[in-house]
C-alpha cells in the first residue's frame, strides 16, 4: 500500500500554504506547488494530476475531497471553496485550445501561434461534481450546485441547483438542508 504523505513530508513539498489534516496520496502528481494553497481537512486520492501553470493559483478551502484520477489544469486560477467534492475522474480546465481551426493547438507549439482561452474556475461551497464530468474555463458553480455524472459544464450555474448533460443544463433545485448539517459540524468542532 502506497498511502498518503505524512505531515512532515507535506511540510517539505513547498506548497504556498497548507492547513491541518491534509491527506494527499503519494501517487498524486502536483506541479508548481508554490501556487497551490490548501486549507484544513483535505483529501486528494490516488492518481490525481494537478497541473496549474504560469502565474495561476489553485486555492482549496476546508473539507474538500478530490477523488481518484481527477485532473486540474490551466493557466487561470482555480478556486474550490469549502465542502467541495469530486467523484473519480473529474476534470477541470481553466485553459483550452481554440478548436475553430484559426490557430495551431497543443503544448509543443510556441505561444505566438496559439489562441488559448484561459479563464478562472470557481466552485462555490457545497459543490459536488459527479464521476467523469468536465468543467471548462470561466465556469462558476453557484453554492450547493450538484453536477450529474459524465456532464460537460461550459456555463455557470445558479445556487442549489442540479445540472447535468452534454452540455450541462438545469435539471432541478437541490435541497439546502446541508447548510444545517454544516452548522452542526461547526458546532461540534467548538
Amino acid at each position: 500500500m502506497i498511502g498518503y504523505y505524512s505531515e512532515e513530508e507535506l511540510a517539505h513539498l513547498g506548497f504556498g500554504a497548507i492547513g491541518k489534516n491534509v491527506k494527499i496520496s503519494k501517487t498524486t502528481t502536483i506541479y508548481n506547488r508554490g501556487q497551490v494553497f490548501l486549507g484544513n481537512n483535505i483529501r486528494i486520492d490516488n492518481f490525481c494530476t494537478i497541473a496549474i501553470s504560469g502565474s495561476a493559483k489553485l486555492i482549496i478551502g476546508h473539507y474538500v475531497q478530490i477523488s481518484a484520477y481527477s485532473f486540474i489544469n490551466g493557466l487561470a486560477d482555480v478556486t474550490l471553496d469549502d465542502f467541495v467534492t469530486f467523484a473519480p475522474y473529474v476534470r477541470l480546465f481553466s485553459s483550452s485550445d481554440d478548436y475553430s481551426g484559426h490557430s495551431l493547438t497543443n503544448a509543443t507549439i510556441p505561444a505566438a501561434h496559439l489562441a488559448t482561452v484561459s479563464n478562472p474556475i470557481h466552485l462555490k461551497k457545497h459543490t459536488i461534481i459527479g464521476v467523469g464530468s468536465s468543467i471548462m474555463p470561466g465556469v462558476t458553480l453557484g453554492e450547493g450546485t450538484a453536477v450529474a455524472g459524465h456532464s460537460f459544464v461550459n456555463q455557470s450555474s445558479e445556487p442549489f441547483t442540479i445540472i447535468g448533460g452534454v452540455p450541462a443544463r438545469y435539471i432541478k433545485n437541490r435541497s439546502t438542508i446541508l447548510l444545517e448539517k454544516e452548522r452542526l459540524l461547526k458546532s461540534d468542532e467548538t
